[in-house]
């Protein structure tokens, strides 16, 4: 068994439940192809924003099989948001996320615009986000809110079905 520290991650200003999720234009990926789309253009019902660790983790591994494993790409659209790069975000969606597709941001700056991010201990410039997920309606207003706050952590995959439930009902 690996054995890794759990540290508690800093407080943060995050978007939250009631609030209007800013919309930003980024490259959207899926298996075959990506292109520069917004936000506002991809949300036209219930979505829920997933942002996640770099592809290739163990934390990213773990959210896009509980995805897959809970069929919610189905019940309603699922898009990611990550600092990965287009390329890396369609080996991922090759083995996972059947259903979703991801939005880029090297540059971490709809991460920061969110209030998701934080540095990566021991790597001197690279800003990662810590896991959140919201559930949006067709106006981007955000009905549910999770976000982590110690590394690592994972989402409660039954309050996430309730949510999408309640909402899609």
């Amino acid at each position: 068994m690996v054995e890794f520290d759990v540290v508690e991650l800093p407080e943060t200003d995050h978007v939250t439940t009631g609030e209007t999720a800013p919309d930003f234009t980024r490259p959207l990926v899926g298996e075959e192809f990506w292109e520069d789309r917004s936000l506002s253009d991809v949300v036209d019902g219930p979505t829920l924003l997933v942002f996640h660790p770099m592809d290739g983790t163990f934390q990213t591994t773990y959210l896009y099989n509980a995805l897959d494993d809970h069929g919610w790409a189905e019940a309603v659209t699922v898009r990611g948001v990550s600092i990965s790069s287009p390329y890396e975000h369609k080996r991922l969606l090759s083995e996972r996320g059947d259903g979703v597709r991801v939005f880029s941001d090297p540059s971490a700056a709809v991460i920061e615009e969110y209030g998701l991010d934080h540095d990566i201990d021991g790597m001197a410039g690279i800003t990662e986000t810590r896991p959140a997920v919201l559930l949006l309606d067709g106006d981007r207003v955000v009905r549910y809110t999770w976000v982590a706050s110690e590394h690592p952590q994972f989402p409660d995959h039954d309050a996430i079905e309730s949510a999408i439930d309640d909402f899609v009902d």
